[in-house]
């Protein structure tokens, strides 16, 4: 047997690895939304942000202490890829909450499928990563079908861009979100994900703290509401530390469009999550935007490039259970 006939099922394996863990990550993601939205005006973004990286960080450091997944001196190499990772990141969730005063939870959730056009765009900028015109008309398709969505089928609204300010905001939050995920794979030095998650959530603590701290002294800590700190625990475990994994882990075994694609199934679940907390359906005319996007991720998710396994030997997940390691 050839070592190109045995790498080819290796990379196939890596990829539908890359592949569940985004699948993962796009229900998570969908409950951020749904707690987000019913927490943003119940505290400042900034001080929910700051406490959510330091609970992540302290989750993904329990987890890399004894699991021991490669934490050295070497993976502190350059720290400013973390400080750049973490300022990133801190900068969509922040967004995201501001956002999230104004926006509906299921048009935010359509401005967060605009991300895999813009990760196209910034993967080839950073890593020179290719598009197919499959994939072209996939992002095309699901960024028009996200449209439709944050406008409300409303074509006279569309045709003048009037974004609502809420939806605005987080857009912006989305650019950020968009970089950091080509930007993973262009810093990596053969870091774990679970080592690079940590040292990108303690960056991302560090910048949170220093950028938050009049919002987390003006915050009265013992008197929030408890959905607050169950948004804020939910955020910090599922929406903070395990996406960061999940987004990293799959990153090294996709291309950065792909890893994105998954964002097109997040208002579907948000849909279904918020008719279950008895928000009801939305109306039918958002329909055809909902289906536009589900047919882009079919589109982006056909025939799977030929990979090689990932660069840091096939360790990246090494820890990380829903890795299938």
């Amino acid at each position: 047997m050839t070592a190109g006939a045995t790498e080819a099922p290796a990379a196939r394996r890596e990829a539908l690895r890359g592949h569940l863990a985004m699948l993962l990550f796009s229900a998570l993601v969908a409950g951020s939304f749904s707690l987000g939205v019913r927490v943003a005006n119940l505290i400042a973004p900034e001080a929910i942000t700051a406490a959510r990286f330091v609970i992540a960080a302290g989750v993904i450091g329990g987890l890399v202490a004894v699991g021991g997944a490669g934490l050295n001196r070497q993976a502190f190499r350059a720290p400013w890829r973390y400080l750049l990772l973490g300022g990133l990141f801190a900068a969509y969730f922040v967004l995201m909450f501001e956002g999230l005063k104004t926006a509906p939870a299921v048009s935010a959730s359509a401005v967060f499928t605009l991300t895999p056009l813009m990760s196209a765009l910034f993967g080839w900028m950073l890593l020179r990563q290719r598009v197919t015109w499959r994939i072209a008309v996939a992002l095309i398709l699901g960024g028009l079908g996200a449209l439709w969505v944050i406008f409300g089928g409303d074509l006279a609204a569309m045709s003048r861009l009037q974004l609502g300010r809420g939806e605005a905001i987080y857009l912006l939050g989305c650019v950020a979100h968009a970089l950091y995920t080509p930007m993973v794979r262009r810093v990596n030095r053969g870091e774990t994900a679970l080592v690079l998650s940590f040292g990108t959530m303690l960056a991302g603590s560090l910048v949170m703290l220093v950028w938050s701290w009049p919002q987390l002294t003006a915050t009265d800590w013992l008197h929030l509401p408890a959905i607050v700190w169950i948004a804020m625990l939910y955020l910090a475990v599922f929406a903070s530390a395990a996406t960061a994994v999940l987004v990293q882990y799959a990153v090294l075994r996709l291309p950065a469009s792909k890893v994105m694609a998954y964002t097109y199934l997040t208002p579907a679940w948000v849909i279904a999550l918020e008719a279950f907390l008895g928000q009801g359906m939305p109306g039918l005319i958002l329909l055809p935007g909902v289906i536009a996007t589900l047919v882009a991720l079919s589109l982006l998710l056909q025939g799977d490039e030929r990979r090689a396994p990932p660069r840091d030997g096939g360790d990246a997940g090494k820890g990380v259970s829903w890795g299938g390691r």
